[in-house]
């Protein structure tokens, strides 16, 4: 491990292309491997300027602007994982797509999308050591830590600010399949219910359905019916954390193997039956290119283990 330092002051002029990013955001890119506290604390101390000023992290960098970054010291050395690491390298394997501007991975559930909370590194540090000749590489989005399937990386600020508008403009068409407890009504068409975060006294996040959160809507359509169970397609029209989980809880449905907002008594038939993870997969992503403004549709298949327990409740039912 080296210690990572950057010992003399930087004056760095804003390129077009990097207006309207956020100046903490923009930061973390330049400062890899620096800790996001350190970021804030010379945030809040006033030792990065913008022409000349104080500027709050959530500042929105202009073309032009002329930016100072302090001396910066790591005291603890961080690094990106090796690419030795056989989580880290069957990354590769797992691209559906790859261009100039972006890559469509299917993530694998258990791999979280970036590093943090006790995590040494996720889908975003792998693919920086990965590709260590690529100066950019950032999240279009984030899926759950358990959740598997199309997740979007962008190579470019451009491709970035581009899908980030799709999203806002609800241009992007995601559809996850879940497997749910229960027989999900035929006539149920969506849920809305706002969701409002909670951290809890032992630090765990989890959403609930609350008047005082943000509104939130997931439409639903049966894909095939079991025994006590149903798989279903689920498209968030927002995008909340935890959205699609807690939208089948407040619908009386829970999805299999959910940690948080799941059903013990169906859990437990479930992993009797093989099932050793949340039966949340994100199936397909659709979206305009943003080099070539072509509607794209990418698909992820479910993996073997997924494929496996709908065999064995097929076979039940």
């Amino acid at each position: 491990m080296t210690d990572i330092s950057f010992q003399k002051v930087q004056f760095i002029t804003v390129e077009p292309e990097l207006e309207g990013q956020r100046i903490d955001n923009f930061l973390r890119t330049l400062l890899k491997g620096v800790p996001k506290s350190l970021i804030y604390r010379i945030l809040r101390k006033g030792e990065v300027r913008v022409n000349k000023k104080r500027v709050k992290p959530e500042y929105k960098l202009i073309a032009h602007d002329e930016l100072r970054i302090p001396p910066i010291r790591v005291s603890e050395p961080t690094e990106l994982p090796s690419t030795n690491l056989d989580k880290v390298s069957s990354l590769e394997n797992n691209i559906l797509f790859e261009d100039d501007c972006l890559i469509v991975l299917n993530k694998p559930s258990g791999t979280a999308v970036h590093g943090g909370s006790g995590l040494s590194f996720g889908v975003i540090e792998a693919f920086r050591a990965l590709r260590p000749q690529q100066k950019f590489l950032e999240l279009v989005h984030r899926l759950d830590r358990d959740t598997s399937g199309c997740l979007l990386i962008a190579k470019k600020r451009s491709a970035l600010k581009n899908l980030h508008q799709q999203l806002i403009d609800k241009k992007v068409d995601k559809r996850y399949q879940a497997l749910v407890v229960g027989e999900w009504p035929a006539n149920r068409f969506k849920v809305k219910a706002p969701l409002l975060k909670n951290t809890l006294k032992s630090g765990e996040r989890v959403v609930l359905v609350n008047e005082e959160g943000k509104p939130s809507e997931t439409r639903y359509r049966i894909l095939e019916s079991y025994a006590g169970a149903t798989l279903v397609e689920a498209s968030p029209i927002t995008g909340r954390t935890h959205q699609i989980r807690v939208h089948c809880l407040h619908a009386d449905h829970p999805i299999a193997c959910d940690n948080r907002y799941g059903a013990k008594h169906f859990d437990e038939r479930m992993q009797k039956i093989g099932l050793k993870r949340l039966f949340l997969h994100a199936h397909s992503l659709a979206f305009q290119h943003p080099a070539t403004d072509e509607r794209v549709t990418f698909k992820a298949p479910l993996e073997p283990g997924l494929i496996a327990v709908l065999k064995r409740l097929r076979n039940q039912t």
